[in-house]
């Protein structure tokens, strides 16, 4: 599988995953693809709460968000869409619940590339699905069970 990944750091934070990292996560995410093409923007909390405001009409930042693709069928390219993720979320949430900082980067990175392969977690039977899948993988990376 090739991913071709176009990394943007617009946050403070200066402790995030490196692309070799990032790009290792999505390999075992979209495994199933034999290219990908997408965009993962890391940002802080005003950019966060301001794109979940307008894409949502949700307020308040959140860890890491979805824009899939809206390519028309007759375009045949690998592109998925974009991931944008909240740093300074990241970092609090993993401290906040005792998780190793870099296992929930790769979790969220895993979460968001899901939903855009149309993995979803809004009716109870989704997100079972989409959780079992998670840990699965998490698992394969050699970290915990993200629900647990």
């Amino acid at each position: 599988m090739s991913i071709e990944l176009c990394l943007q750091n617009a946050s403070s934070v200066n402790e995030v995953p490196d692309q070799s990292e990032i790009e290792l996560w999505l390999q075992l995410a979209l495994q199933d693809l034999p290219a990908a093409v997408l965009t993962i923007r890391i940002v802080d909390e005003a950019e966060s709460a301001t794109l979940n405001q307008q894409y949502r009409q949700k307020s308040g930042a959140t860890n890491v968000l979805s824009f899939p693709a809206d390519l028309p069928e007759e375009v045949d390219l690998p592109l998925l869409g974009d991931l944008v993720i909240c740093a300074p979320l990241v970092l609090g949430e993993a401290i906040a619940q005792g998780k190793p900082v870099q296992a929930h980067w790769a979790h969220l990175v895993i979460h968001g590339a899901l939903h855009l392969l149309g993995y979803d977690h809004l009716e109870e039977a989704e997100a079972e699905q989409m959780e079992n899948l998670e840990t699965e993988l998490m698992g394969k990376l050699g970290f915990a069970d993200p629900y647990a």
